[in-house]
């Protein structure tokens, strides 16, 4: 058996290989037409999402009789303020939500799940989730990212067979990627798993993994030394979470989801039976980030749960709250917060159900569409949590167990503004899915001159870039000029008689994707190999295709529901609030890509990094606790006692 890996010989990466690995990991092929990648390339493909996919009726209906279930349970055995205050959810909810079959929501009905659709999972998240955000959390974290989705992508029928019964009904599981000194980079990953006949051994630390003390299955990304007869590379493997050698040293705690049970875990000479490999050596990554294509729609489903609170509380205590002899409601500067819940609310459902029935109709590639909904539905449910609490006033910063404790009902404002704060850095935070957002935006341009930029490319390989580039553009750009949203009347479906005219905010979507476009083009033209350094212009880029992918949905979801569901009023009149406040910080990004301070801020940044401004930091006092910024996360035994609880 070999040695546990010294912490000297972690993996040693430039910038440059970081990024290499990243690339080879994502998908490179689009099969599939997408609606968010042909937005970016200035083409407005309404067709792809009108009119407004819908679930069959046999889906629908067994979705409706679990949500029904599980709405029952929530109200009568889930009490949020004692997981907030104990810092922990019972185990007999678990148990609770066990037996109810929540944990194999996602999981075919021949394994003994439920067979939902993403839609109707993701309105389970967002039920349960409003109930106690832990929960929905520790539910996503099983069945989004853990065990359950990556086997059913990629897991061998006899590792269905084994453990996908397990998963369905009474196993816990966790997801193992990032590491003490690994986050969004993980080309250095330091976790090892070194052949050993017909097995693996596993050495190395993970830090914050979700659901890790109370899990029973891991999946678990580890590094395979390449050598004779293994290709090596980063790696998946299921893991057994009582497997000798693994111990969960430590329980975090946070700023928000105190009942979540995300841990530190060592392993230490940890035997994984090869059987266990979720495909090939080196396949790892890409087994992630596939995973994560439809994985990520569960956070802005719990979004979109908590702005559906936050609606309910704003209007209920606003109706109450009278100041200067009428309800809050009716100033104009509470009133203004409170259309900007209702319209983002509508609007983040929106995106989220048509994302998911384009998940479940396997019709389009959603990469993109799903990254835009975790991105935008985490940064909008912030700002909405932040609204309640600032509509609310001191009762909004005041918490739910005080507020009761003085005669008051106990709204818990704040607690929603810490859960939902994570959300921004969960899963990719918003800083990597702007460039991860951005890479997928781009993919054609690369496709056809990334040679020309390539620095490792010899001259002859450059040229023929240049002469499939000079053919691509020679018929891309011109139709960047003009298009339909140049057109009175264009998209009239969208006017009927009596109601708000949405056609004109698609009008401005289509004219503006097209703006996207040549903005993309003229960039890459001026900064070339130097664009993937331009974080902040990539990252207005993709908020701006954000909000039209919003606007888009927003307005289809209104027309689907004027003709089906009997909103189609209000429907209407919310989506046609919320593109015009998006067309405003639309407009804003625009300017904003050319007028802005990162030159000056880089400046900044150097003169902080170099001590200049050390003046600036006089007058204060750390409450800072002593200790290394980053832990020791050197491979060996554990000397810590094992804190791994498992719930049965």
């Amino acid at each position: 058996m070999s040695a546990p890996l010294d912490k000297t010989q972690a993996p040693k990466v430039s910038e440059r290989e970081a990024r290499q690995v990243a690339e080879a990991a994502r998908e490179q092929d689009w099969r599939r037409p997408s609606f968010a990648k042909e937005l970016f390339l200035g083409r407005f493909r309404l067709d792809l999402i009108h009119p407004h996919p819908l679930p069959a009726e046999e889906d629908a209906q067994r979705g409706e009789e679990f949500l029904a279930k599980l709405r029952d349970f929530c109200e009568t055995q889930i009490d949020g303020a004692r997981i907030e205050r104990e810092a922990r959810i019972p185990d007999e909810v678990i148990n609770g939500l066990k037996e109810l079959g929540a944990l194999g929501m996602k999981i075919d009905t021949k394994y003994g799940g439920l067979g939902l659709t993403q839609v109707y999972y993701n309105k389970a998240l967002a039920l349960v989730g409003s109930a106690n955000p832990s929960i929905g959390a520790l539910l996503s974290a099983h069945q989004s990212i853990g065990v359950p989705q990556p086997l059913k992508l990629f897991g061998t029928q006899e590792q269905k067979d084994v453990f996908l019964p397990r998963l369905a009904r009474t196993d816990i599981s966790a997801f193992l990627l990032t590491e003490p000194d690994v986050g969004s980079d993980p080309a250095r990953l330091a976790t090892m798993a070194v052949p050993d006949g017909d097995s693996y051994v596993l050495d190395g630390v993970k830090l914050w993994t979700t659901n890790g003390v109370v899990a029973d299955l891991l999946v678990v990304m580890a590094r395979v030394p390449k050598s004779e007869g293994h290709k090596g590379g980063i790696t998946a493997f299921v893991v057994e979470a009582a497997s000798e050698g693994i111990t969960v040293e430590h329980r975090n705690a946070f700023m928000g989801l105190r009942g979540l049970e995300n841990g530190v875990t060592r392993f230490h000479q940890v035997r994984v039976p090869a059987a266990n490999r979720i495909g090939p050596e080196g396949a790892g990554l890409k087994i992630a980030l596939t995973t994560l294509n439809t994985g990520r729609l569960s956070l802005p489903a719990m979004c979109v749960g908590a702005g559906k609170w936050c609606l309910k509380i704003a209007r209920e205590w606003s109706a109450a709250r009278e100041q200067w002899g009428k309800p809050v409601a009716r100033h104009e500067a509470v009133g203004a917060k409170i259309s900007f819940i209702a319209a983002t609310t509508f609007a983040l459902e929106a995106v989220l159900d048509l994302s998911s029935q384009m998940a479940d109709e396997d019709r389009n590639d959603i990469r993109i569409e799903a990254a835009l909904a975790k991105l935008y539905g985490s940064e909008m449910a912030w700002l909405m949590a932040d609204e309640l609490v600032q509509i609310r006033g001191g009762r909004g910063y005041e918490t739910a167990e005080s507020l009761a404790a003085r005669g008051e009902r106990a709204v818990p404002a704040e607690q929603i503004l810490r859960d939902l704060r994570i959300n921004r850095i969960f899963e990719g935070s918003t800083e990597i899915m702007h460039l991860l957002i951005a890479r997928e935006a781009v993919d054609a341009h690369l496709a056809v001159a990334g040679d020309i930029i390539d620095p490792d490319k010899p001259l002859s390989a450059k040229a023929k870039a240049g002469a499939n580039a000079a053919g691509f553009y020679a018929r891309w750009l011109p139709k960047l000029v003009t298009g339909r949203g140049q057109l009175p009347g264009t998209y009239g479906e969208f006017h009927p008689s009596g109601y708000p005219d949405l056609s004109g905010h698609l009008r401005y979507v289509e004219r503006s994707a097209r703006k996207l476009a040549r903005s993309t083009f003229y960039a890459m033209s001026r900064w070339q190999g130097r664009m993937e350094t331009k974080q902040g212009f990539l990252g207005r880029i993709v908020d701006i295709g954000a909000s039209l992918f919003a606007m888009s949905a927003a307005c289809v979801r209104a027309e689907l529901l004027r003709t089906s569901e009997g909103y189609g009023r209000e429907a209407y009149q919310l989506a046609d609030a919320f593109c015009r406040q998006s067309r405003i910080r639309v407009e804003e990004l625009f300017t904003r890509l050319w007028s802005n301070t990162d030159d000056l801020d880089r400046k900044v940044v150097e003169g902080v990094l170099s001590g200049t401004y050390t003046w600036l930091e006089q007058g204060i006092i750390d409450p800072s606790g002593d200790g290394p910024w980053i832990a020791d996360a050197t491979p060996g035994p554990a000397e810590r006692d094992n804190v791994h609880r498992p719930i049965r």
